[in-house]
């Protein structure tokens, strides 16, 4: 049929742009026709449906329910005949599935709906005789009644089902997903934190938008419909009214806005005439120009391949068809704008002639205005509200829009089969229907999805603290399986303490590393934005199994944070910051905790030295190297390497190095080769114990070793050189006891053994208790370093047999700052009242040494007035004043020492059993401050047969501040 060949073309041009599409008008050229003309309609509906098209069918003569038409006549009757065109079920869609061959979502019609909810409600205020003459009242009851009914038209709000809600909280929807990503994407909330807070947000939104209270749903200035209500300027404000003007930011001002254009537009529909009508018509065909925008966000305009059809059954003039076609054509000239709908009309032959037939719009009977004022006033509002009707082309009789086909007597007979149906227009997809459809977002999501969920696990994977898609990226995680540590430097909210358990009583040390970490992240909350920034770099992981806290590194920063706490308490310096950095177990990854200090260091001026670094290791040259490379001075308490002072300037360190250690322990070398044990023998045999392991870094025990060739066997010592020398492995951080086997064998099995232990603490009481199995009847003499000061031997560690010497880098009865005991009372969680120097608490001294080297740093930085970390290296280096500390005087006026560190703290302690009741008992042999000339002590000022109450007594009888032995 050349009709339906005249539709597909206009298809076809509708695939490629916006056409022009009239209205067909079918009509047959005698009266005797109309019912076949009529057939002809039904049989372009059939095709167009077989094809794919959505179609709308009005049939202004089919019975239905019966409706008051109200003022208007057949403008009225036009405008009802559209209040079910508003749901996607007239066009041929079903709610699920969708209609079979129709491509793309349903048709929605939010503005018509809009328009259809306000006819109603004015309807309903009308026949309940809520009308009031005041406009203020009746402005109130029509807003009442649209609340009631939700904003919807009453048939909608009847249904009230979930997808016609889900359907119309698009805008709330899409402003709380931006909002809950946006909530989720804060880098300080971590993964759960954040969807949490996402979930609880999208649920207060839905409740404040499914529970119906106030006078409005959830946002409703900000739907599209309303924006359209607001803007559009078909519907002028009348004149002496504030203009209306919604915003995100003004809800209240967008809702009076809203509220009162609805009561302007209810007066229009309740008047009736071409404005009521024109008005349906405008939001149907705005709803169908949206549905078909090809630059929306979905691209629907590219997808929808086919206009919308709407047909129009036997129209005349006194059912409302005839007004509904002139409306269409008057709002099509009068906007000037193109929009998708095509309408196919039948009207009978002898209605046609209506359909160009004057149209004047109803005068509205109202009072004459008793002045010239108020008159001109009436004129001026009736002119803006006829301005509309004046314009429509079909007021002078005539309907440009339409497309009048009279359908000669041959052409209405019924067609064959065959002829019937015509070619469909080519409906080849387009891209976007394949690039930016639901099935490609859901692949792209999906996708997406797939690749967020990686990147997160990578980012668990790789680093210690992540959010959602964040991470804290100063720290790391370093390692596999169960001995990963975390690395680096703690600027967020890291604790490497965190899952530690409380601290136990009779635990040493009595508190917790994240103890500590708390205390310093409260100090540094309250230091201020001017503060300068320290930071210590220990080893603050412990080993694979041990769910304690890494002894140094609790013991060290503990001392920090008391330097910290301590230094800032004055007022009249400036403030000092802590930042705390991982190296890993035994600092096996300091090189990498030094890369990310120095890249902290580039972005916070603040940073102006680290302190830390106490344990040696082959690694710890090249990390000073790297700290160096970035002018960061480093002060160490408890490193005694003797090769790191020279080769880098930017070392300090207050630890008395191994090689003055070892000379210092000669005199009790010389005291064991004379003495003869309990048997009467005085030939000793003299075995050096070294540390190996696969891959091991650990630098200190190789120079303990050299120390202890050099200065303890051979020449004056009395001890001969080593018998043997034996190397044992470490693993899982345990010794192996082959070693012990063996060196119990060297020598005659009567002899007293010297064992020489370049090891570390840890090694030493496997070690000993090894020596009491295995050479019972044999006394065991060993000597060993500093490193033992972190020991903790249990009582059944140490068997009678086995005596053992070591150094250590504090004597804390040498000299000691009263202070520091009292506000290490007051400030470190777990410490007895009443402590002093030997308290197991700060035995060690290393407390004290990195408490002191915290201080030394501090007071450089202050004097540097915190500007960075070159001028506080300046006033390190320049050393002119000596501070009195925990550990005696400290300072770097003459640093480093060409013959060792003379300047240096440092003790001799024996450990061994009571022989009066077999305890275990640690008595100091002598000691010196820090910040005296070099010491060479004899066996007079260290006897190692002293006695406990003798230690005891000097200890008592010693004038504060002296020098020598204890």
């Amino acid at each position: 049929m050349g009709i339906q060949a005249r539709i597909e073309g206009l298809v076809r041009d509708f695939r490629g742009g916006e056409p022009l599409v009239p209205m067909f008008v079918l009509h047959a050229e005698e009266s005797a026709g109309d019912e076949r003309a009529n057939r002809i309609l039904d049989d372009v509906l059939a095709v167009q449906v077989d094809h794919g098209a959505r179609c709308a069918v009005l049939d202004p003569r089919a019975p239905g329910p019966e409706q008051p038409i109200g003022p208007g006549g057949d403008r009225a009757r036009a405008a009802l005949l559209l209040q079910g065109i508003d749901t996607p079920r007239a066009w041929g869609d079903s709610e699920w599935p969708r209609m079979p061959g129709v491509p793309y979502r349903r048709y929605r019609f939010p503005r018509l709906r809009l328009v259809h909810a306000i006819a109603d409600a004015v309807r309903e205020v009308d026949q309940q005789g809520e009308a009031r003459v005041d406009p203020a009242a009746e402005r109130r009851a029509l807003v009442e009644q649209l609340a009631r009914q939700r904003w919807r038209p009453r048939a909608a709000h009847r249904r009230n089902s979930l997808g016609e809600r889900l359907s119309e909280a698009g805008t709330a929807g899409l402003l709380a997903a931006v909002l809950a990503v946006l909530t989720a994407l804060l880098p300080l909330f971590e993964a759960p934190i954040a969807f949490s807070v996402a979930c609880g947000f999208l649920m207060l939104l839905a409740v404040l938008y499914f529970v119906p209270v106030g006078r409005a749903p959830l946002l409703l200035w900000m739907r599209r419909e309303s924006r359209w209500f607001l803007t559009t300027t078909f519907l002028l404000p009348v004149q002496g009214r504030q203009s209306y003007e919604a915003g995100l930011l003004h809800p209240f001002r967008s809702w009076r806005s809203v509220t009162e254009r609805a009561a302007d537009v209810a007066g229009s529909l309740r008047d009736g005439g071409n404005a009521q009508l024109q008005l349906h018509v405008l939001a149907l065909l705005e709803d169908l120009r949206d549905a078909h925008r090809r630059w929306s966000w979905d691209l629907r305009g590219f997808k929808r391949l086919r206009p919308p059809v709407l047909f129009l059954r036997r129209a005349d003039a006194s059912d409302g068809g005839i007004a509904l076609l002139q409306a269409i054509s008057d709002v099509r000239t009068v906007r000037s704008e193109l929009d998708p709908l095509l309408v196919v009309a039948s009207v009978d032959a002898a209605d046609v002639e209506g359909l160009d037939e004057r149209r004047v719009p109803d005068p509205v009977e109202r009072p004459a205005p008793y002045d010239f004022a108020d008159r001109l006033a009436r004129l001026h509002e009736d002119w803006e509200g006829a301005l509309r009707a004046r314009q429509s082309p079909s007021s002078s009789g005539t309907v440009p829009w339409a497309l009048r086909i009279a359908v000669p007597a041959a052409e209405l007979e019924p067609p064959v089969q065959q002829v019937r149906w015509c070619e469909r227009a080519a409906a080849r997809p387009r891209a976007a229907r394949v690039l930016w459809s639901a099935w490609a977002g859901i692949v792209v999501l999906g996708v997406a999805a797939g690749l967020l969920i990686s990147y997160q696990a990578d980012l668990a994977d790789t680093y210690c603290r992540t959010g959602l898609f964040s991470a804290d990226r100063d720290t790391e995680l370093v390692g596999s399986g169960a001995t990963r540590e975390c690395i680096g430097l703690s600027t967020g909210a890291v604790r490497f303490g965190a899952g530690l358990p409380p601290a136990k009583k009779g635990d040493t040390p009595p508190w917790r590393l994240e103890d500590v970490e708390k205390r310093i992240a409260d100090a540094n909350a309250k230091a201020g934005a001017h503060a300068f920034t320290v930071v210590y770099a220990g080893p603050l992981s412990t080993a694979d199994g041990d769910n304690s806290s890494p002894v140094k590194g609790a013991e060290e920063l503990a001392g920090v944070a008391l330097a910290q706490h301590r230094f800032n308490a004055d007022e009249g310096k400036t403030k000092m910051r802590v930042l705390v950095a991982n190296g890993g177990v035994d600092m096996g990854h300091q090189t990498e905790m030094a890369r990310r200090i120095v890249a902290y260091a580039r972005r916070d001026p603040s940073v102006v030295g680290v302190v830390g670094l106490g344990r040696n290791t082959t690694d710890t040259g090249k990390a000073v190297g790297i700290l160096r490379d970035a002018q960061l001075p480093v002060v160490s308490g408890t490193n005694s390497s003797e090769a790191l002072p020279g080769a880098y300037r930017n070392w300090y360190s207050l630890a008395a190095n191994d090689d003055w250690q070892a000379r210092k322990l000669a005199v009790i070398a010389r005291q064991l080769a004379g003495r003869e044990d309990r048997a009467g023998r005085d030939t000793r045999t003299t075995v050096l114990l070294t540390r190996s392991g696969p891959g091991t870094k650990d630098q200190y025990t190789k120079d303990q070793a050299d120390a202890f060739r050099k200065h303890l066997t051979g020449g004056d010592t009395g001890l001969d050189k080593p018998s043997r020398e034996l190397t044992y492995q470490v693993s899982g951080g345990k010794p192996a006891a082959s070693v012990v086997d063996t060196a119990c064998k060297v020598g005659d099995e009567r002899d007293p053994l010297v064992v020489l232990v370049a090891g570390r603490a840890e090694d030493l009481p496997p070690l000993t208790r090894r020596f009491g199995t295995v050479c019972a009847g044999r006394d065991i003499s060993v000597i060993t370093g500093d490193d033992v000061s972190k020991a903790h031997f249990p009582q059944e560690s140490l068997p009678a047999n086995v005596t053992i010497y070591h150094s250590t880098l504090v004597d804390p009865w040498a000299w000691y700052d009263a202070a520091f005991y009292e506000e290490a009372q007051s400030f470190l969680p777990g410490i007895p009242e009443g402590i002093g120097p030997g308290d197991d608490a700060l035995a060690s001294g290393q407390t004290a040494l990195a408490h002191d080297a915290t201080w030394a740093l501090a007071e450089a930085a202050d004097k540097a007035e915190g500007r960075g970390p070159a001028e506080t290296w300046f006033w390190l280096a320049k050393g002119e004043d000596t501070i009195t500390k925990a550990t005696g005087d400290i300072g770097f006026a003459h640093y480093p020492q060409a013959e060792g560190h003379g300047a240096q703290s440092m003790a001799m302690w024996r450990v061994s059993r009571s022989p009066e009741d077999g305890k275990l008992e640690s008595v100091l042999l002598c000691g010196i401050k820090a910040g005296h000339e070099d010491w060479m002590p004899d066996a007079g000022d260290c006897p190692i047969d002293k006695t406990a109450e003798e230690a005891e007594k000097e200890r008592g009888g010693r004038v504060r501040g002296g020098a020598g032995c204890a």
